[in-house]
Formats: C-alpha cells, structure tokens, sequence
C-alpha cells in the first residue's frame, strides 16, 4: 500500500478516536453511493455529522481541510441525502471537515464544524 494511502488510514483512525473523545457515536466509515463517499458519519444526541477527513504528514502545500474542493463538497451531500433517507433520520445534520497533520510523532487535529452546507 502507498505510503499516502497508510498516512490517510492513519489519519481517520485517529479521527474516529477523536470523535469518541468527544462523545459522538461513529456509525459509519467509508459510507459509498455510487461515485461519492462519506469517510465517516457520526451523531451526537439527535444530530446526525457527516465527516470529511483530511490527513496531511506534511503542510508544504497547504492545510488539510484546504483540500475539500466544492465537487467533493457536492459528492459528499449527495451521499449524506442517500444516507439520511436509506436510515429514516427526521434531525439536523451537520457537514464537519477534520483536518489531521502529522507533526513529528504527534497527530494535531482540527474539528471544523459546519464546513460546508
């Protein structure tokens, strides 16, 4: 596997970690519909959170979350509509962007919430 493709796993593991720190319930990872997909969906009471998760080891071109372009941005919604009508959800939704870099040893995290909408 590449090395990119470790240091996302990585990442979105210590998204998930993260989130559970912080009380929310993981429900899903890697949620797919047709062409989009969700890297995590999560709730907290009745809000339901549809996470994009951005892992960077490094911030030579730029910050994480400055990687969500609008097409995914879409691609995501998209998915998050399939999903909130394939499990009957009647709450709010959120759109969060976590954004992780890798410093030294050291995973930093950054929660946006509402990042888009």
């Amino acid at each position: 596997m590449a090395q990119h493709n470790e240091t996302g796993k990585q990442g979105e593991a210590e998204a998930v970690r993260y989130l559970q720190e912080k009380g929310y319930e993981v429900l899903a990872r890697n949620y797919r519909y047709q062409h989009a997909e969700i890297d995590l969906v999560a709730k907290k009471g009745k809000l339901l959170i549809f996470v994009e998760v951005k892992t960077r080891s490094n911030l030579s071109y730029g910050n994480p979350e400055e990687f969500v372009s609008y097409t995914k941005a879409k691609l995501v919604m998209r998915a998050a509509e399939h999903y909130v009508f394939a499990n009957d959800w009647f709450h709010d939704v959120r759109f969060d962007i976590i954004a992780i870099t890798l410093a030294g040893n050291e995973w930093r995290v950054k929660h946006i919430e509402d990042a888009f909408c």
